[in-house]
């Protein structure tokens, strides 16, 4: 099975780690944390290092995946993701296997689709995205990059969320609406 380094130890990893175990496709190496010691762990993970030790790290690693979510800014996420792809890490799509996913869909690299997710038909979904839980990306919706979909909130159908947004959880986007880059609280109604 193929090695897999997770960047970020935070909550967000924690439900990562559970749908990386249920997907199966990756083995889990470790974890790269800038506020953990080496050795620490999370869900029986050891921490392998800091920022400061991908270059090295990626000699050994062929697959890495960011893990620090995304609420206030997405800027750690879009910076951890380009200094991966600088090293040249591969960023594979993660699926849980309890998330419904379009074979007609796209998601891009770095993604990751969490439990009980949809993504319809006609769907993209960019690079460095996060579906979180119980999110609904309808049909052909476009999510462009660096953007967290939070749990539960639905996004209908022909909606575009442009880049580095978050949506809340339990938020609404209306049918057909352009989401300008932004932070939308829980329970927003975009129209």
């Amino acid at each position: 099975m193929k090695e897999i380094i997770l960047i970020g130890g935070g909550g967000h990893c924690k439900s990562v780690i559970d749908v990386v175990e249920q997907e199966g496709k990756f083995k889990i190496a470790g974890i790269v944390d800038n506020n953990l010691d080496i050795g620490d762990k999370i869900l029986n993970y050891e921490v392998i290092g800091n920022d400061s030790d991908l270059v090295n790290l990626r000699k050994k690693y062929q697959y890495a995946l960011v893990t620090v979510g995304q609420i206030k800014t997405p800027n750690i996420r879009i910076k951890l993701f380009n200094i991966l792809k600088e090293l040249k890490f591969k960023l594979p799509v993660i699926i849980s296997p309890q998330a419904y996913v379009s074979k007609y869909s796209f998601i891009d690299e770095g993604s990751v689709i969490m439990h009980n997710a949809l993504v319809n038909s006609g769907a993209k979904v960019g690079k460095n995205c996060i579906i979180n839980t119980k999110a609904l990306i309808e049909h052909d919706v476009v999510i462009e990059d660096n953007c967290h979909i939070s749990t539960g909130a639905i996004v209908n159908g022909n909606s575009i969320v442009e880049e580095n947004s978050f949506i809340g959880s339990n938020s609404i986007v209306v049918n057909g609406v352009i989401v300008k880059t932004g932070f939308y609280k829980a329970g927003s109604l975009i129209k």
